[in-house]
Parts: C-alpha cells; sequence; structure tokens
C-alpha cells in the first residue's frame, strides 16, 4: 500500500495544488513539496492514512491557508541587506568600530576634556547651558575649552594613526 501510494496520489495532489495555490496566491510548487513532508511525516508516526483522498485534501487546504496565514504577517525586504553598501554590515561594524576608537581617546583627553566631550558628543544633543550646568563651568568657556580639547584629540588620533604597530604590524 505504501509503495503505490505516492504515484497515486501524485495526480490528485498536482490537480488540489493548482486550485489552491491559484486562490491562496502560494507558489504550487512549495505548496505541493510541503504536503508530500506532511504526508512523509505522518507516514512514519501513524502509517498511511485510511482515506489517502480525503487526507489529501485537507492537508492541501491546511498548507494554503498556513501559507496565507504567513504570507500576511511577512513583509519583503526592499533590497537584501548585505547588498545595501550604505548601510550594510561591513559599513555598521566600520561605523561602530570608529565610534568605539573615538570614545577611548575621548577617554584618555587630559583635564575636564573627557566629560566635556563626551557631553558634547551626547546623544541627548544638550544645548551649551546645558553642558555648562552639567560640568559647572560658564557657557562663555564652552567654545575655547572645546577648541583645546579637539585640538588635543587631533593630536592624539594624528599619533595613533601615524604611529605603527609593534614588530611591523598594522593596526
Amino acid at each position: 500500500m505504501t509503495h503505490d501510494l505516492i504515484p497515486t496520489l501524485r495526480p490528485l495532489l498536482a490537480a488540489e495544488v493548482s486550485a489552491e495555490a491559484l486562490a491562496s496566491g502560494a507558489d504550487p510548487g512549495d505548496l505541493e513539496q510541503a504536503v508530500w513532508l506532511r504526508l512523509l511525516e505522518r507516514m512514519k508516526e501513524a502509517g498511511p492514512p485510511a482515506d489517502p483522498a480525503l487526507w489529501l485534501r485537507g492537508a492541501v487546504r491546511s498548507e494554503a491557508r498556513r501559507t496565507r496565514h504567513t504570507g500576511r504577517r511577512e513583509a519583503a525586504y526592499a533590497k537584501e541587506p548585505a547588498d545595501d553598501a550604505e548601510h550594510g554590515p561591513e559599513q555598521r561594524a566600520l561605523a561602530a568600530d570608529r565610534y568605539r576608537a573615538l570614545h577611548a581617546a575621548v577617554r584618555r583627553l587630559p583635564g575636564r576634556c573627557p566629560r566635556l566631550m563626551a557631553a558634547l558628543l551626547s546623544p541627548e544633543d544638550l544645548t551649551y547651558r546645558e553642558i555648562a550646568g552639567e560640568l559647572g563651568m560658564s557657557q562663555g568657556s564652552l567654545g575655547p575649552e572645546r577648541s583645546r580639547c579637539l585640538g588635543c584629540l587631533r593630536r592624539m588620533l594624528t599619533a595613533e594613526v601615524a604611529a605603527p604597530a609593534p614588530w611591523g604590524m598594522e593596526r
């Protein structure tokens, strides 16, 4: 019975899948493959169905419903994320690395510079008045202090980029 079942059901499955795929918008090949897989799983667990034709019709309808339901919840990407040269994984990794390097350099600055630069780089987009209040300094001295800190940071980063790593290895 098991060996005869698949060749016997093949034409019925093709007809049922054709009708349901057209109505549900599913790919007929995917729907047919899902039903065959379901039949094989069923046969492994409980043996062949008592009425294979009836079981097949129900399985096709069930798979078509599942496909429609899944299709409503899933949204296709406009383009593949890995193909997005501007916001792809490589660009995000490089940006994250630059962010970590900048913040590590800011933490090594002398005096009040680390706190000032951290406040200026804050995602909260603080105003000069808020930064001055947070750091306990006058608002008028923020500009000159910021210039000194940026000069120090520039010299520090220039030296790091220009200096070769030990043993002639690149950084």
